[in-house]
């Protein structure tokens, strides 16, 4: 889908190297997508060296969903567009993008109506932190060091497991095993002051962590 909008912003041929360098992606990696889009029936034309241009007409096969379905849609982007950070946030936007340059023009015109909105967040510290690092760490199954600061202000470091994100109105919260206090523990994103990768995996799965998080929530909630 990012060739296609690619070749659609240029209406002259345009070098196999400015649109790798666009896509930040390798040559050989463009010459491959090239060859997977023809395959799809897509007019590219040109070669290597003479530069490639896209015939008018092409569309790839449309996405159907129900009505609902496409509501679910636009609030769920809608929701990571106003509550994530900003790379995720992003993602979210260009995602349903390229979502609705795919369906039907009745279901483009749900989308464009916008049945559900998203309220405004309530106002929150502000992040020092990468959370592309966290979602990688968690990818991963990478420990992190961080230092944080606590409700009272006091600051200190910890070596985590973060195996969880938890988005909620006005923050965000980290759930990890943590090594100093031996057990599972949440952390505001906004009171972690720094925090780095540290290049060992932990010990224990992510699946583990999670099924033992809930676990502890269950027994938590039966208990009320």
């Amino acid at each position: 889908m990012s060739l296609i909008e690619e070749f659609r912003r240029h209406r002259r041929p345009v070098s196999g190297n400015d649109l790798a360098q666009a896509l930040g992606i390798s040559i050989r990696t463009l010459y491959r997508d090239i060859a997977s889009l023809r395959a799809l029936g897509a007019g590219i034309e040109g070669e290597p060296g003479v530069g490639y241009v896209l015939r008018p007409g092409f569309l790839l096969p449309p996405v159907m969903f129900t009505a609902e379905e496409v509501d679910a849609l636009v609030l769920g982007s809608l929701w990571v567009a106003d509550k994530a950070e900003a790379p995720l946030a992003e993602a979210a936007r260009k995602a349903m993008a390229r979502l609705t340059a795919v369906m039907p023009i009745e279901l483009v015109d749900r989308v464009e109506a916008q049945y559900a909105v998203v309220g405004q967040s309530e106002p929150s510290h502000q992040e020092t932190i990468d959370m592309t690092v966290v979602r990688q760490a968690i990818q991963n199954e990478r420990k992190l060091l961080v230092h944080y600061r606590d409700g009272a202000g006091k600051s200190s470091e910890r070596v985590i497991w973060p195996f969880f994100l938890i988005y909620f109105n006005g923050g965000r919260l980290i759930s990890a095993w943590c090594e100093l206090r031996d057990d599972i523990r949440h952390f505001r994103t906004d009171r972690i002051e720094t925090l780095s990768e540290i290049p060992t995996r932990y010990p224990r799965r992510r699946h583990d962590l999670i099924k033992l998080w809930r676990e502890a929530e269950s027994c938590e909630n039966s208990s009320k």
